[in-house]
């Protein structure tokens, strides 16, 4: 395919989608990645390493936006510029170096979940379907007009990651079959009706603490959209965190309600008792634990009452 691309890309998404280009025969003169944080869980693939295992120039600025960056890119000449997962906004300067236009990935059905961790948020909203849209970029974050995009199904136990994994699949289906369009010059684009989403911002991992009053539902999905290995959703008993990392709902809000949330043992699971009647299974917990392997120590029915000193405890408001 007679192209050729600057790249910036990150994570799996930035994985597969420059492995996209490269098999449909795209010359990629420069890929732009992050370095990873030594205080950052990389569990996903490195850029890096596909771009060196292809032989390709790549570069890890702190910054991207250093002059003598964007003119080795203008001197290459590339026809499209394109972002798959990359962490920072591009600027007008590196949106006007490609002929054919600057174009990004994200892991929405845009416009709705605009901004960041697009997968986790649809996953704590409870969304029945999320997936990938390839949309032209200008200098609004996920705003211009869409080339193409692909749905995927979010279970009602599916945790973020295991949605993600679907998401990167879905990134590589749009961008393989939008590619010869974009080359070609007969793709279709469509302007984002804004009003049909929202934009949301990043998260920390003290948003993961359970609200006493929080609802069934919304725990289940928070535990998903946080399980492993993100930093996990958590509530505190006597000042001590207990990290929640998989539920089940086993009885739906209309029971016998209490004050707030509470974790009860009967010595042979670990459930929780919510504000509004439900109930739900924890199918797996954790407390951090320095001297365990890994830094964790798991926690059932039997560690919970010898931690916390209890059988049926609220958490702390």
């Amino acid at each position: 395919m007679s192209a050729k691309a600057i790249v910036f890309a990150y994570h799996d998404v930035g994985v597969r989608c420059l492995r996209v280009l490269l098999d449909a025969g795209v010359e990629v003169p420069l890929v732009v990645t992050h370095a990873d944080a030594k205080a950052e869980n990389i569990f996903f693939g490195s850029v890096a390493q596909v771009a060196a295992e292809h032989g390709l120039r790549w570069v890890t600025p702190a910054d991207p936006h250093l002059p003598e960056l964007l003119a080795e890119a203008r001197a290459a000449e590339p026809d499209f510029l394109f972002s798959f997962y990359y962490r920072h906004m591009l600027k007008a300067d590196w949106l006007a170096v490609p002929r054919r236009g600057a174009f990004n990935m994200h892991g929405s059905l845009l416009p709705q979940y605009r901004g960041r961790a697009p997968v986790n948020w649809a996953v704590l909203d409870g969304a029945k379907e999320t997936g990938a849209t390839l949309h032209r970029m200008n200098e609004k974050p996920d705003n211009g007009a869409i080339v193409d995009q692909c749905a995927v199904p979010i279970l009602g136990d599916d945790t973020a990651h295991e949605v993600f994994a679907k998401v990167v699949v879905a990134a590589e289906i749009v961008l393989a079959r939008s590619l010869p369009r974009l080359v070609d010059g007969s793709a279709v684009e469509r302007k984002q009706d804004l009003s049909q989403g929202r934009y949301f911002g990043g998260r920390k991992p003290e948003d993961g603490l359970i609200a006493p009053q929080a609802g069934t539902q919304r725990i289940h999905d928070l535990v998903r959209a946080l399980a492993a290995p993100y930093p996990g959703a958590f509530v505190r008993i006597g000042g001590r965190q207990l990290f929640i990392d998989r539920t089940r709902i086993t009885a739906a809000p209309g029971g016998e309600t209490t004050p707030g949330l509470r974790v009860a043992s009967d010595g042979g699971a670990l459930r929780l008792l919510a504000a509004d009647g439900g109930r739900l299974e924890v199918r797996a917990a954790h407390v951090a634990a320095p001297e365990a392997k890994g830094g964790v120590e798991a926690v059932d029915a039997l560690a919970f009452e010898r931690l916390f000193g209890g059988r049926n405890l609220p958490v702390d408001p």
